[in-house]
């Protein structure tokens, strides 16, 4: 059984959101980037999403923007963010690693290449935000054929027809973009989350992993309220790691903050 479908399993026994900080290979470099992932771990992070590096990250504002610049800058490949798994691998049997990578460096490596690598690196699945379910259906045979996640994603602007189609995947979770537009912190969520989240569940049992615009705990309780299986925070973490003066020590408070309003409170339970 991959790790994702473990540890939704273990969230949901435990009425919790897991807590899935976004990483990106090498950035601000790479011994800063493997002991970020050992604060996380310490922190209580779920699992890991690891961004491959890229030259063109179409989905990306601008935090993440300048993460893949200076990532890129300092010779971060998809080879640097596969030895960021193994690293996290080493530390932590459990915990599921999902690479995120645009579709070009995956091609470039071949579909099959890609999950053999990922899993000789002890990941756990891909999520490839330029690759609509229409037309993955090579990289997810080839990921399956390894017990390798595949994480589709969905946005607010999703009709019927594709949720349906990301559903019939049968996937071990499912991506869910939280606004309209490119990636970065928010001061708020968006209004349209609720029946967002409540149109996927209509059609699918999958987890449900909330991403784009998460920088606060009180978003991730909103989205444990939803009924949310997880959240993925990237951008907000991005900037603390850029402005604080001890990014570590910051980080650890941070990702703390988020894991603590991520857990039930005592008066509620989770459907």
């Amino acid at each position: 059984m991959n790790r994702f479908t473990r540890t939704f399993e273990r969230l949901r026994a435990t009425g919790s959101c897991g807590l899935f900080p976004y990483l990106t290979a090498g950035y601000p470099d790479v011994a800063t980037c493997q002991a970020l992932a050992e604060v996380a771990l310490e922190s209580g992070a779920d699992g890991f999403e690891i961004g491959v590096p890229f030259s063109d990250p179409l989905a990306d504002g601008a935090t993440m923007q300048r993460t893949n610049a200076r990532a890129l800058e300092g010779g971060a490949t998809l080879d640097t963010a596969l030895d960021l798994a193994r690293f996290i691998r080493q530390r932590s049997p459990e915990t599921p690693i999902a690479l995120m990578s645009y579709y070009n460096p995956v091609r470039q490596r071949g579909d099959a290449q890609f999950a053999s690598d990922l899993a000789a690196a002890g990941a756990d699945g891909a999520i490839v935000p330029d690759l609509p379910p229409e037309e993955a259906t090579t990289l997810f045979q080839a990921l399956r054929a390894r017990d390798l996640a595949l994480g589709p994603f969905l946005a607010p602007t999703s009709p019927v027809g594709r949720i349906r189609a990301v559903a019939a995947l049968d996937p071990a979770f499912i991506y869910c973009v939280a606004l309209v537009g490119v990636t970065g912190a928010r001061q708020d969520l968006s209004a349209a989350l609720d029946r967002f989240l409540s149109n996927i569940r209509a059609e699918t049992q999958a987890p449900l992993v909330v991403g784009f615009g998460i920088s606060q705990a009180s978003h991730v309780r909103r989205v444990a309220e939803l009924g949310g299986d997880g959240v993925i925070v990237a951008s907000a973490l991005a900037d603390l790691i850029e402005k604080a003066p001890d990014p570590l020590s910051a980080a650890r408070t941070y990702l703390q903050e988020l894991k603590e309003a991520a857990q039930p409170s005592p008066t509620a339970s989770k459907s």
